[in-house]
């Protein structure tokens, strides 16, 4: 296989390992990966506007070869997805990702661990109300599931649905 230059990784909730896959695609392609979230997510958790988002994005669309992990398909609408030579959706069971969610999450709160420019997750945040983490994880999960094989339809899409077909993808690509 001729590995693809511009790849977009997607997910329809989160903690499918969109960030951990991009990085190994990252180190295998030797290609940069960026990481949206790090990108949205401004100090205090201020969000980025999407006109600034999009100016940040520029010069990575114009590098031959980039890795780019995360949706915000209502910030960026097409922008990604149609400038990537492939779109990587992962598409894992509800059993697979919400107890990552649950885990990672705990993990993050307890240890105080420092996020995108200098944010940190909160219990409450993540667990407590219909914004919570885990329920725009669950309601984003399903509305996903309904919308997305319409919007990428027109893609290049490799659509994995298991940690083994993950596993499968990554050893293909770069071999």
């Amino acid at each position: 296989m001729t590995p693809p230059r511009r790849i977009a990784v997607l997910s329809t909730a989160s903690a499918c390992g969109k960030t951990t896959l991009a990085r190994a695609l990252s180190a295998r392609l030797g290609a940069p990966h960026v990481e949206l979230d790090a990108l949205v997510h401004g100090p205090g958790w201020r969000e980025t506007s999407d006109a600034d988002l999009l100016a940040a994005l520029a010069p990575v669309f114009a590098a031959p070869a980039w890795i780019i992990d995360g949706n915000y398909r209502g910030k960026l609408g097409d922008a990604v997805v149609s400038r990537a030579d492939l779109v990587v959706w992962l598409d894992l069971p509800r059993w697979v990702w919400l107890p990552r969610l649950i885990r990672r999450t705990l993990g993050r709160a307890a240890r105080r661990e420092v996020l995108w420019n200098g944010n940190r997750e909160s219990l409450r945040n993540a667990f407590v109300g219909r914004d919570s983490l885990v329920a725009f994880a669950l309601s984003n999960d399903r509305r996903r599931q309904a919308e997305w094989p319409a919007w990428l339809a027109p893609f290049a899409v490799r659509r994995l649905r298991s940690p083994r077909e993950v596993a499968a993808f990554l050893a293909e690509v770069g071999s």
